[in-house]
């Protein structure tokens, strides 16, 4: 079935037989790899999806789980970076393996769909995807089709002939069925393996039933087969098997415990208990199969569960809600909340399903499912959510960290103003404060960053709901605090920012990791862009040390700390070494919509000139006072170096970037003795601060008239100065035409890192990356050198001068 074309599409109505034809490929090829996923709701949650993508992978070889990607993205889809560390893993995996995606018409939106139509054209060749589903996926398989041996499988493909539905019927009904009535079911079913599934069972228990009768009763459309056979089939059985099946349908998936929770004793202890009667049902053809992959677990056919929750309704309006409280009540036993919830609400019993979802933990932020407690949340109606201020509080909370920050806090300040509990209010405005990182204006939030810390010190006694465990107040100082030094950051107040995030970092909510990494990596993008650089290295370091030692470095988290190693990589003149992580921290920023923070580092990228920009649009949306501020610093410096510098900037008060692109376009205009004017009482003391922290950078792109000046200064140069010159007449490798496509910035990175003697696992703890991530870029590397190895790729960089020719031998382990 396709094994050797990277994708195949099975395309059918429901009851054609997608999921058996598929189960039967799968169990005649035991020599593949298969890693089964059946789509349920939940799968809506990017990162819930992602993290069962990864871990069914991992459940095949655990390098096929070491993924530090962010899981998920706030757009509904898996994310650019996950794609890019899955090729390299399935690439990396020593024989075939194949992804089954069934049933994908349960998935929601389009985003993780058109994800999986990436990763298909990018899988290696021993790696193979089966799509099922009941609608054609659209746009993107056209493209396979064209371009990558496409197999697609269709109702037509699967519909039985004859001698099949023979088979069927004999064996479902026990007897031979008479060859006309045989070729009459066939047609009026049109081979379809559901309707003739159930025409057996028809005849099967209406014993010396007419067969042509039967077939002459079938109506044209599908739905209505199955409503006519189901009720002949349900009518025929024995009572104790009718109720039970009624029971069972309430559920998605079912074990032997939860049908013996389900059913009671008395009509299971007939056929000897739960695990029985299940594989009775897969036996007698009862509409019943086993979930592919998963080891006692089973479902029903959808049409068919379909037709016995009506027919369950119809007998008891009542009865399918009881049935799902004691599902419910069976999975909270079991310790699975999530599940409980979902049978919850749809039951709803929206009182017990609320206490549940209030009683969740920080697990839910710190595994990135906000989403998912967001569509909890609003699955409640708002009525009976808004009458529990907890709730709607946790709701708005909720929407904030899944990244729909404008409905959050639209949410958050419709509860104020309906008028809330002191403690609840506090929250609101605490994480009001926090949307900073997503929305635009920043001194709004920190005027409520301001009034949750006077609250705090003006009413000790507060008492806050704990809202999964992030409503404690030393949480809430904490956010609070980070929220206002962000703020002031982006409005370019770098000396109050840096008290207010210290203050934060010292604080006892600061030692919680998340807040940790991201309290750290704020103070070091702000000690990086202030120019600090020993001092943003370090902290830097730290969060993404504590990042990996707290398996939060594919969370948004570490977004702040991977950029400011990027400023400081391209401050001190060493561009090649600041491109992986900040492509690294814009994927992060952008996987949550903290438009702010991406703002602030798609700015400095342009303004560092780091290549990546190229491919990067601006964000659409407002940028930050300090993103305009260094935008408008790069449109000066791009004038002026396309010999268009502006006649007149304003006078700036003290030295900044609008003070030297000022100082640099009057050098360009040929007005030295102004700008030497201007320039003298800064450029001593710039090479001081310069040599301080190793800023290399500035003086480099400052151009040919200060780089003149800071040569000509009288006095003998110093180490620093000299290495300033130096690097000025170093030839950039840069957009070089020796190769057909240039390596970026990321990969000039890691060529310099191939004489030596890191080994991947390394370079990534480096790095900190996955190791799949430098395995991408390393499988890059080789393919544009056109190298098949390291060794390889060291001697032909050496030979095309990318490469000193003095290089380290490579360590074996590293080859």
């Amino acid at each position: 079935m396709g094994a050797r074309s990277p994708l195949t599409l099975l395309i059918a109505p429901a009851g054609s037989g997608k999921t058996v034809l598929l189960a039967q490929w799968v169990h005649s090829r035991p020599d593949l790899s298969v890693a089964w996923y059946h789509f349920t709701p939940a799968d809506a949650d990017p990162a819930h999806f992602a993290q069962r993508l990864v871990a069914g992978l991992g459940a095949k070889h655990p390098a096929l789980a070491d993924l530090a990607a962010p899981l998920g993205e706030a757009r509904g889809g898996l994310g650019v970076g996950l794609i890019d560390s899955l090729v390299v893993a399935l690439t990396e995996y020593e024989g075939e393996i194949v992804l089954v995606f069934d049933d994908l018409h349960l998935l929601p939106g389009r985003e993780i769909a058109d994800d999986l139509w990436r990763l298909a054209e990018r899988l290696p060749p021993h790696a193979h995807m089966i799509v099922s589903s009941r609608v054609d996926p659209g746009r993107r398989w056209s493209t396979h089709r064209l371009e990558h041996a496409l197999v697609e499988i269709r109702q037509s493909d699967l519909a039985l002939d004859d001698v099949e539905t023979a088979r069927v019927l004999d064996a479902i009904a026990g007897e031979t069925v008479p060859v006309d009535a045989v070729r009459a079911i066939r047609e009026r079913t049109e081979g379809w393996a559901a309707g003739i599934q159930l025409a057996g069972l028809s005849l099967r228990f209406r014993g010396g039933a007419d067969p042509d009768a039967l077939a002459d009763a079938f109506a044209e459309s599908d739905r209505l087969v199955v409503d006519y056979l189901s009720e002949e089939v349900l009518a025929a059985l024995p009572d104790g098997r009718r109720r039970a099946l009624l029971c069972l349908s309430v559920v998605d998936e079912l074990t032997g415990p939860l049908a013996e929770a389900l059913c009671g004793g008395g009509d299971l202890d007939q056929v000897g208990g739960g695990e029985e009667l299940l594989r009775s049902l897969v036996r007698e053809s009862l509409f019943v199969a086993p979930v592919e992959g998963s080891s006692g677990r089973y479902r029903f056919h959808h049409l068919i569960r379909d037709v016995l929750r009506y027919r369950l309704r119809a007998e008891d309006a009542r009865a399918e809600e009881v049935l799902l409280g004691r599902a419910a009540d069976w999975f909270i036993a079991e310790g699975d909340s999530a599940v409980a919830i979902d049978l919850l609400l749809r039951a709803r019993a929206w009182d017990r399903a609320l206490a549940l979802i209030l009683g969740r933990g920080r697990e839910v932020y710190e595994r990135g499912h906000a989403a998912t407690l967001a569509r909890w949340l609003s699955a409640v109606p708002p009525d009976i959510r808004r009458r529990n201020e907890h709730a709607e509080a946790l709701y708005a909370v909720s929407l904030g960290m899944s990244s729909n920050a404008a409905e959050a806090e639209a949410v958050a300040r419709s509860l104020l103003l309906d008028g809330v509990d002191a403690g609840v209010e506090l929250v609101l405005r605490t994480y009001i404060a926090a949307a900073v990182q997503f929305r635009p204006h920043p001194e709004l939030y920190l005027g409520e960053a301001r009034r949750v810390l006077e609250m705090m010190d003006d009413r000790s006694d507060l008492v806050t709901p704990p809202l999964m465990g992030l409503g404690h107040p030393t949480l809430l100082r904490t956010l609070a605090l980070v929220g206002g030094g962000r703020a002031l950051f982006f409005l370019g107040r770098f000396g109050e920012a840096r008290t207010w995030l210290r203050r934060a970092a010292a604080s006892p909510g600061g030692q919680y990791p998340p807040y940790r990494v991201h309290t750290l990596g704020s103070l070091a993008l702000l000690e990086a862009i202030a120019g600090n650089l020993r001092l943003a290295e370090d902290l830097a370091d730290d969060a993404l040390s504590l990042a990996a030692d707290t398996d939060l470095l594919a969370h948004p988290a570490p977004a702040d700390a991977y950029l400011a190693r990027a400023v400081v990589a391209v401050q001190r003149g060493e561009p090649e070494r600041g491109a992986l992580v900040w492509e690294e921290g814009m994927r992060r920023a952008e996987a949550n919509r903290r438009t702010s923070l991406v703002w602030v580092g798609y700015a400095v990228g342009r303004l560092v000139d780091l290549d990546s920009t190229v491919d990067r649009a601006a964000p659409e949306s407002v940028p930050v006072p300090l993103a305009r501020v260094i935008m408008e610093v790069v449109r000066y410096r791009l004038a002026r170096e396309a010999g268009e510098p502006f006649a007149a900037i304003s006078r700036q008060a003290r030295w900044s970037s609008l003070a030297f692109e000022e100082v640099a376009a009057l050098l360009a205009r040929g007005h030295s003795a102004a700008a030497r004017a201007r320039l003298e009482e800064h450029l001593r003391a710039a090479l001081a601060i310069g040599e301080r922290e190793g800023l290399v950078h500035g003086f480099l792109r400052a151009g040919p008239a200060i780089l003149a000046l800071v040569a000509g200064l009288p006095e003998n140069p110093g180490a620093f100065r000299r290495r300033v010159l130096e690097r000025a007449r170093r030839p950039s490798t840069r957009g070089e035409g020796l190769l057909a496509e240039p390596l970026t910035s990321r990969e000039q990175e890691l060529l310099a890192y191939l004489p030596t003697r890191l080994t991947n696992v390394e370079l990534a703890q480096r790095c900190y990356v996955s190791v799949n991530t430098i395995k991408t870029h390393v499988s890059h590397i080789y393919r544009k050198l056109g190298v098949q190895g390291r060794s390889a790729a060291v001697a032909r960089a050496v030979e095309l001068g990318l490469l000193p020719e003095t290089t380290v031998e490579l360590h074996p382990t590293a080859r």
